[in-house]
């Protein structure tokens, strides 16, 4: 194998498919990259046995072939090289080897036989379609900060992507949840969904996704089935597995008759919520809503620190009522606000507050309240 290659674009492919490999692995042929050389460009694959990225990227290539190489080591020298240099790559067999030349820098790199290099095994998929990247990134942005952390409930380490009955008709609908939030968004149904299975989208899936998604115009392809999913674009296909388990039914815990209305700045609720917090211990992170005629009160008062108060002018015409929550949850609860207002929907104390963004409903949040 032999081939040239601009050091951008050697850099984005790199990147890309090393982000895939874990740092600790006792499978040595799982820590490297496999790159491929032919016709006009070369691909580079990564797994972790969960997740399968291939970026291709166009070259010079003198000889096809391929190998494989360390996926950090050799991002970490390509990183390094300077902007705009010819990168030449020559897979050295007799040695072992792999000869990395730019300008006056050489690099010559272990290697392990690609034949080595394990293959997810393909799969047929029950739905196949198109779909805008801004459109993706919406629904996995305004979940993925409710993602449970929590492996013990491994059926909630991700986001529950599936087909659900909207405000408008037939919606592609993301949620997720910890248990003490939930966050659900939905989309526009695109042709071809509507036979999609339910799947939870594993939370570093939805991490490398999101780096698919930075054009708004790009199209991404989408290939659902029960046990994987697939995001691909023209130049990158990333296959994953999805999370065999069965997701919550999240419709119970949303809640439908609360009527305190409070409509609140959403920059200025989340400024003020980060301010008062800065004295909250940081076990609890407690926070004390006071509603009142058109004002919000937020204290915290945290015997160790200290003590703090910031009133907030309001649309609230309902009675009385104090309610606490955790304030990180607040703050991130309020980040997902597009528009202006922040629309928040109270019942009483021991209730789980419902948010949305102004008057739009295809965004709801769930928080649930704390002791204060």
């Amino acid at each position: 194998m032999k081939f040239s290659i601009e050091r951008a674009a050697l850099l984005d492919a790199v990147s890309q498919a090393q982000a895939v490999v874990e740092r600790r692995n006792t499978i040595p042929i799982l820590a490297n990259v496999l790159m491929e050389a032919d016709g006009d460009g070369v691909s580079f694959k990564a797994t972790d046995l969960d997740i399968e990225v291939i970026d291709r990227a166009i070259a010079q290539v003198e000889r096809p072939g391929g190998t494989t190489v360390s996926a950090v080591l050799f991002h970490e020298i390509v990183r390094k090289l300077p902007d705009g240099a010819l990168v030449q790559i020559v897979e050295d067999q007799a040695q072992g080897r792999l000869e990395v030349t730019a300008g006056r820098s050489h690099f010559s790199l272990a290697t392990l036989a690609k034949e080595d290099f394990p293959v997810m095994a393909t799969s047929d998929y029950d739905a196949n379609f198109s779909c805008e990247a801004k459109v993706l990134r919406r629904l996995f942005d305004k979940t993925r900060f409710a993602i449970s952390t929590e492996e013990t409930r491994y059926y909630l380490n991700g986001v529950y992507l599936h087909v659900a009955n909207g405000d408008d008709g037939k919606a592609l609908r993301a949620v997720a949840t910890d248990g003490h939030r939930l966050a659900r968004v939905d989309a526009a149904l695109p042709d071809g969904a509507a036979d999609m299975p339910g799947v939870i989208v594993p939370r570093k899936t939805v991490d490398q996704v999101r780096k698919l998604l930075s054009d708004d115009d790009a199209q991404i392809a989408v290939s659902v089935s029960e046990t994987k999913i697939r995001f691909a674009t023209p130049d990158i296909t990333l296959t994953s597995k999805v999370i065999d388990g069965t997701f919550p039914d999240y419709a119970r815990v949303i809640p439908v008759g609360n009527t305190r209305e409070l409509k609140v700045d959403a920059k200025d609720f989340a400024r003020a919520v980060d301010r008062v917090a800065t004295v909250s211990s940081e076990r609890s992170r407690a926070v004390k809503l006071i509603l009142d005629e058109d004002r919000l009160t937020l204290s915290v008062n945290a015997p160790d620190s200290g003590a703090a108060e910031e009133e907030l002018a309001v649309a609230y015409n309902d009675e009385k009522l104090e309610i606490g929550f955790n304030a990180k949850y607040m703050q991130e609860i309020a980040a997902q606000v597009d528009f202006e207002m922040a629309t928040f929907l109270f019942n009483n104390a021991g209730d789980p507050a419902l948010m949305r963004e102004g008057d739009d409903l295809s965004a709801i949040y769930v928080v649930m309240p704390m002791r204060v």
